[in-house]
């Protein structure tokens, strides 16, 4: 059992030197970035359409995604998906630390005189965060990259020439398109729902809007994720690991 966790741990270490340095850290700042904007709700003049500001940068971990999946296999995307979701949790844990410092935002000080104190208790509980934006945005992802990585490969695999620019898109749209509604459908079901009193078809419309606009910006950059693929592929990126999940198969 120890011998098992030791190599769990080993492969991951390997893992995380093998995937290049900048796209882990875009990947990360990316996780985060998309919980803290899902707490800003975007007014729209339908009724029954809702969305949240977390869908214009959420795009960006499903095309990081597909790219890893492509090159180092669905687990190694998913295992680092949860490592970006601790991590998140880690730096919401510290932002909420923060709130607690009695101190003045610098925003508040444009409010005026009778509205600092009202500005300052807002951006203290915006970057300190709300417990179940947090926690449901966490799942919501988890379940979502889970969802979209596995689909990838599988929708990969039922063709022989993988490398093809066609059989990437596919995989990729098919992927994103399902991953996405996951994300957004259940975040917004846990948290937008019971929280916020959004209705269940605002919950649908939202999670199909939102997917639709995601959709749209990845596929944008589609042509960007294959390009990187391909050059990993021919810079061997990530050899020693790849070696050793061949090994151990």
């Amino acid at each position: 059992m120890i011998k098992k966790i030791k190599n769990y741990f080993y492969e991951l270490g390997l893992l995380i030197r093998s995937v290049p340095s900048l796209v882990l850290a875009v990947f990360i700042l990316t996780v985060f970035s998309m919980n803290l904007l899902a707490n800003k709700s975007i007014n729209l003049p339908i009724d029954w359409l809702a969305l949240d500001c977390g869908m214009i940068i959420s795009w960006v971990c499903f095309l990081i995604m597909d790219i890893i999946t492509k090159h180092f296999g669905p687990k190694a995307a998913t295992e680092l998906s949860v490592i970006a979701t601790l991590l998140n949790l880690a730096a919401c844990l510290i932002f909420f630390a923060v709130s607690l410092i009695d101190g003045q935002w610098s925003a508040s000080f444009v409010g005026g005189d009778g509205n600092n104190t009202v500005i300052n208790n807002a951006l203290d509980r915006t970057f300190g965060g709300t417990w179940y934006v947090i926690i449901g945005s966490a799942f919501a992802f988890l379940i979502s990259s889970a969802v979209n990585n596995f689909t990838n490969f599988l929708v990969g695999k039922a063709f022989k020439n993988s490398d093809k620019y066609s059989v990437y898109v596919l995989r990729s749209y098919i992927s994103t398109a399902l991953g996405q509604f996951v994300d957004n459908f259940v975040f917004s079901l846990l948290v937008s729902h019971f929280f916020f009193g959004w209705s269940v078809l605002e919950c649908i419309t939202c999670s199909l809007t939102g997917m639709a606009v995601e959709l749209l910006c990845e596929a944008v950059f589609a042509r960007l994720g294959y390009k990187i693929c391909q050059k990993w592929k021919n810079n061997k990126v990530g050899e020693e690991y790849l070696a050793y999940r061949l090994e151990k198969k």
